[in-house]
């Protein structure tokens, strides 16, 4: 659903057909592609081959490292020489903010002086792309985002996806009251990429990439090494509504089930609630069994609400999304997205609709019998089941502290 519409209006948003990266036909808007992730190293490698493969291409880079003076550092440079420098101050005390309110204007300077053929925006090491293109994509009269790219090195994938640390203790925090780790922000830069630009690590194995492709299997990979390639890449398009629904649990592409060089993708589906406490119970094991798991879930004591399941680096998530489809009046419907509405009639139940459990765990060793065994443990049991809503919703209410009611 989500690759679908994003190739439809990749096409939309890209060059015309021979026309070459840049600003072409009767499009007039600066086309930006957005280059992220934590690998510096190879993000920026793709940075560096971008400049070079692109003729009248410009790099827009703000360095959050320089936040603890209050400041934001941004620099615009071409292949051969530094154009400006400047600082901006913090908003809020917090250096992403900064970021979103200078940039914006700096594009659109670019997009002015009708010479950049292309605005490659290198993004600081945990600054996760969604915010900006969203920002960018707000000034669709002048800007266009061409791309999303998100720098790989194979070889460090699961060291970061495994890592729980906070970004504030690795030194890569956006504001003081940043609270991400490096494992999350990795997945949210790997997932909502529409293109993933790996490098050639000789560290890197055949697991290395059978669990990248796993993660992401709707995502074109694209070697940093092949400049053509990778510029083609970068003005291919971008749908900012498919990027969007692949994070929304409930909407999101997840990955299908595979098994590929001791890498495995487990597809857990019930129409069952979940018990809260059996649920609660498990969760440490849980988050333990892969380096990535995520989608959504049901709770029998919240039989209405929509859960979201985001756990990386053995660190779980849980939040809220609202009401499931089914639970919402159909006068409702119409306020509700396609894309949602598409998902949920993939996963409609004759008795209640969209509610449903979703979850996807990634990880090399994966122990598929293991985690399934445990998940269904803690579903309701038949009588559970049979004794209706209204008892299940006089179940201990276990999330309480993590969805902080």
């Amino acid at each position: 659903m989500g690759a679908a519409n994003g190739a439809a209006n990749g096409a939309a948003n890209g060059p015309a057909d021979g026309a070459g990266p840049g600003r072409s036909g009767g499009d007039s808007r600066l086309p930006v592609a957005l280059v992220g992730g934590l690998h510096s190293d190879a993000r920026k490698e793709a940075v560096e081959r971008l400049l070079a493969s692109v003729p009248g291409s410009v790099v827009l880079h703000h360095d959050l490292s320089t936040a603890e003076r209050g400041t934001v550092v941004r620099t615009v440079r071409d292949a051969s020489s530094l154009l400006s420098h400047g600082e901006t101050p913090l908003v809020n005390d917090c250096a992403c903010c900064a970021l979103r309110e200078d940039l914006v204007p700096e594009l659109v300077r670019l997009a002015d002086d009708g010479i950049t053929r292309l605005a490659i925006v290198e993004l600081w090491d945990s600054v996760e792309p969604r915010g900006m293109a969203e920002v960018i994509a707000a000034h669709g009269e002048r800007l266009v985002v061409s791309s999303v790219l998100t720098a790989v090195d194979p070889a460090l994938l699961l060291p970061y996806l495994g890592n729980g640390d906070d970004l504030s203790d690795a030194g890569l925090a956006a504001a003081a009251a940043d609270r991400r780790t490096v494992a999350d922000t990795w997945a949210r830069q790997l997932e909502y990429a529409s293109v993933l630009a790996v490098t050639d690590n000789p560290l890197a194995d055949d697991e290395d990439r059978a669990l990248l492709a796993q993660l992401h299997p709707t995502a074109p990979q694209v070697r940093i090494e092949d400049g053509a390639g990778l510029a083609a890449a970068a003005v291919a398009g971008f749908d900012i509504d498919s990027a969007a629904a692949r994070q929304h649990p409930a909407c999101a592409l997840l990955p299908q089930d595979a098994d590929d060089c001791g890498v495995g993708t487990l597809v857990w589906h019930r129409d069952r609630p979940f018990h809260p406490e059996r649920l609660y119970r498990a969760l440490e094991d849980l988050c333990c069994a892969a380096a990535r798991s995520r989608g959504r879930f049901w709770l029998a004591d919240r039989p209405d609400t929509l859960l979201a399941w985001d756990a990386a680096g053995g660190a779980l998530c849980v939040e809220s999304f609202g009401p499931w489809l089914a639970s919402l009046p159909e006068a409702a419907w119409d306020t509700v997205s396609p894309l949602r509405r598409a998902a949920a009639a993939l996963d409609w139940h004759p008795e209640h609709g969209d509610c449903c459990q979703h979850l996807v765990f990634t990880s090399p060793g994966l122990d598929r019998d293991g985690i399934e065994h445990l998940l269904d443990s803690c579903l309701l049991t038949d009588a559970e089941y049979h004794a209706g809503r209204e008892a299940w919703k006089q179940l201990p209410p276990a999330f309480d502290s993590l969805l902080e009611v």
